[in-house]
């Protein structure tokens, strides 16, 4: 929130004026950082360092785009990562180049930890204002607990995850800081780190913060044109996306975690990559024994015919977000073409009715933290500049959608015995609307959260 803002930037010349304009505001040598942009919002057409160079010679700089699947470095910043033309692709990672064969600038999924892992580690001062900036937001919008997943993307440092951990959120809870409650869940690979806290802590370590459990990644995303799937890309016909970690080794962590008595949450965007995981997690149950375990999958933006089905029988959760299908509707039609998008995107009522766990978020700040809107998404599912829904079949009743953000969500990360509706003995976590009945709400635009109650206590205005 305190850095380069590019969401909704709708030209090139308007991407460039904003790199400009944050140049102006710090000293020479220290890197511009933002992001959230979207290539789609003008024409599809990638940025590349050539674009930014000009105005940023003295800057290295890194704009992530809006999915965190995908950054642009420029020149310098490219410089000062020892990117050259003859370095090779990352294991799980892209780095783009043009017909000369020298990179662009772009850095797809893990070749991002290239650029990364040269940027100065942020203050622990910086995090802690960050989340307070960052509760307080989520307060206006109505949210009073979030699942965090960390910062962290395949090839990133696991340790970030550990270090807001206890830099940031323990010190918080300890000081009377904490605004909303916050549900943790760490890198797969340090599980067993996991498990040990758990074993010395419980998964509650007190009202406002809870262990959850670990987090992988299978592929990329859709916009960044690496989400794993069955059939090549309808705008580059020998890609099919990328697996960003080696199935073995993540199987092996999976069945782990989850002998460890670990939830495991996995994201999978592409149709292949769902079917992978939903293969994986049968596997891990016929080996360990059935148990209430509540797998995760991520976002279960794209699937196979059939593959929702597996979801309600093998009791799976599909962890998803409606607003993102506002983002990738125009997209969705140039990367995977009408037919596959309208049969196989954004399942939510076929999910729903074969008996899925079906829980909603907004993975923030990759879309707005905003429920209202996401709710009113789910059930119109018409994106922008459209005059019909996209795949009117897949829209959700309004019930569904509210148990989805509320009692769904909470059961989705074990916290459903505490919050997730307003029942004798859980916490009084609740918002007044601005709206006065549902029918309103669903035909005016403008209802707003009035009041955020966490606790039974007023947190907001």
């Amino acid at each position: 929130m305190a850095r380069v803002k590019l969401r909704g930037v709708n030209t090139k010349d308007a991407f460039i004026k904003k790199i400009k304009e944050g140049v102006k505001n710090i000293k020479e040598g220290s890197w511009l950082l933002g992001g959230g942009w979207n290539n789609d919002l003008w024409g599809g057409e990638l940025p590349s360092a050539s674009w930014i160079d000009e105005v940023t010679p003295h800057h290295p700089v890194w704009l992530s785009r809006m999915d965190g699947h995908m950054g642009l470095a420029n020149s310098l910043a490219l410089k000062i990562a020892g990117v050259t033309n003859s370095m090779q692709d990352p294991a799980g990672g892209t780095i783009s180049r043009n017909a000369d064969g020298e990179a662009t600038g772009l850095m797809i999924d893990s070749a991002m930890k290239v650029i990364n892992s040269c940027i100065p580690e942020v203050s622990v001062e910086e995090r802690r204002q960050a989340l307070d900036r960052a509760s307080r937001y989520a307060l206006t919008k109505g949210v009073t607990t979030v699942v965090d997943v960390g910062r962290y993307f395949p090839g990133a440092p696991v340790e970030h995850s550990w270090e807001d951990f206890s830099d940031v959120y323990k010190w918080a809870d300890l000081s009377g800081k904490m605004m909303i409650r916050i549900c943790l869940f760490f890198p797969m690979p340090t599980w067993s780190q996991v498990f040990d806290t758990v074993q010395t802590t419980g998964r509650k370590l007190s009202q406002w913060l809870y262990i959850g459990g670990v987090k992988a990644f299978a592929d990329g995303s859709l916009g960044s044109n690496s989400a794993l799937f069955h059939e090549p890309y309808a705008d580059e016909p020998l890609n099919t996306g990328l697996q960003v970690t080696d199935m073995e080794s993540l199987s092996n962590m999976t069945a782990q975690s989850d002998k460890s008595g670990l939830q495991v949450s996995i994201h999978a965007i592409g149709d292949k990559a769902n079917d992978l995981i939903l293969d994986m997690y049968k596997s891990v149950v016929s080996t360990n024994g059935k148990r209430d375990r509540r797998f995760r999958i991520e976002h279960a933006q794209h699937l196979a015919p059939g593959s929702a089905a597996k979801f309600g029988e093998l009791g799976i959760v599909a962890s998803v977000q409606p607003d993102h299908l506002l983002d990738d509707a125009d997209s969705a039609v140039k990367k995977i073409g009408l037919e596959r998008m309208q049969k196989g995107s954004y399942l939510f009522q076929t999910l729903l009715a074969s008996n899925a766990l079906v829980a909603f978020g907004s993975d923030w700040p990759v879309a707005d933290i905003d429920p209202l809107n996401s709710i009113k998404t789910a059930v119109k599912r018409i994106p922008p500049g459209w005059d019909k829904a996209w795949n009117s079949a897949e829209c959700m009743k309004l019930t569904d959608a509210l148990n989805a953000y509320t009692i769904s969500a909470a059961r989705a990360c074990f916290l459903d015995e505490d919050i997730g509706s307003l029942s004798v003995g859980k916490m009084a976590d609740f918002v007044i609307l601005t709206t006065q009945s549902w029918d309103d709400f669903m035909t005016q635009g403008t209802t707003s959260v009035a009041a955020t109650y966490v606790g039974g206590v007023q947190a907001y205005p």
